[in-house]
């Protein structure tokens, strides 16, 4: 199995001490021409630490871009009414031409609930709220009719394509969501020997529903400092059964990070 290679963009931090905002022009740029196959952007209104608007931050890699995929790491559905979000996803697969990817995940409580609060959405009610989304959200985003939770119908246009949707969390609940609505999951630091449970736990999920298997996303798996031995860390995800790992990038020196990225990449 070939593994893709992704990386998040500099456009926000763990560590409110250390926040890392860099050019994303000049990273899109960079992932591209190191053959990366996807750039990501974090999404929150008010996380623990700094952070710029995913749309526009993906729309601006699209913009500077030919090839690689740009991608929601991960988009709060439930931050947003769903309508509006699908505008959001719709557009960016436009200008992108068909590119996006559209992680979605619940938010961290690490966080807190402020930002919630300051839209007039439920925190508590988010888990739901983005399983009404995912719901209406393909129909939304091709320009079809579409009826809301609250039973007004819209339609938008133009329609777009769809893009492939990834459900992030560790809770079973996430797991489940992803099998109902999703093509692949998403976990954080998922070693790969953890790998073959969740696989045969989502194809177990995923009939189910009646649907295809997921595929697996790692997001900041933990890698050696050496390019050789953390490209057989990475061959070693890819035969346990993960599709892709996403690469974070640690400190204001985001570029270091972006060419020891391009550097694992070639050796796979």
């Amino acid at each position: 199995m070939t593994l893709e290679v992704g990386i998040i963009l500099p456009t926000s931090t763990p560590d409110p001490a250390r926040p890392i905002l860099g050019d994303v022009r000049a990273a899109a740029r960079l992932a591209e021409q190191g053959g990366l196959d996807s750039v990501w952007s974090t999404d929150h209104l008010a996380a623990s630490g700094p952070m710029l608007d995913s749309a526009v931050v993906l729309a601006t890699a699209a913009a500077v871009t030919d090839r690689i995929r740009i991608g929601y790491g991960v988009m709060l559905l439930a931050l947003r009414p769903a309508a509006w979000a699908a505008k959001q996803i719709a557009t960016l697969q436009y200008v992108s031409g068909d590119r996006l990817i559209l992680g979605v995940g619940t938010g961290n409580p690490v966080h807190g609930d402020a930002a919630w609060r300051a839209v007039g959405a439920s925190f508590a009610e988010r888990g739901r709220r983005t399983d009404e989304a995912l719901r209406v959200l393909p129909d939304l985003v091709a320009g079809r009719p579409t009826v809301l939770q609250d039973g007004t119908e819209i339609t938008l246009a133009p329609g777009a394509t769809m893009p492939p949707v990834l459900v992030a969390g560790d809770a079973p609940a996430a797991r489940r969501r992803a099998a109902a609505y999703a093509e692949g999951w998403v976990a954080i630091g998922l070693e790969p020997s953890r790998i073959g449970a969740h696989v045969t736990e989502l194809a177990a999920l995923a009939e189910e529903y009646d649907r295809p298997p997921l595929t697996v996303t790692v997001v900041a798996p933990t890698l050696a400092t050496d390019p050789g031995r953390a490209a057989e860390q990475l061959n070693a995800y890819a035969e346990a059964g993960a599709a892709r790992v996403v690469l974070a990038v640690s400190g204001p020196e985001w570029q270091a990070g972006y060419e020891f990225a391009a550097k694992i990449k070639a050796q796979l």
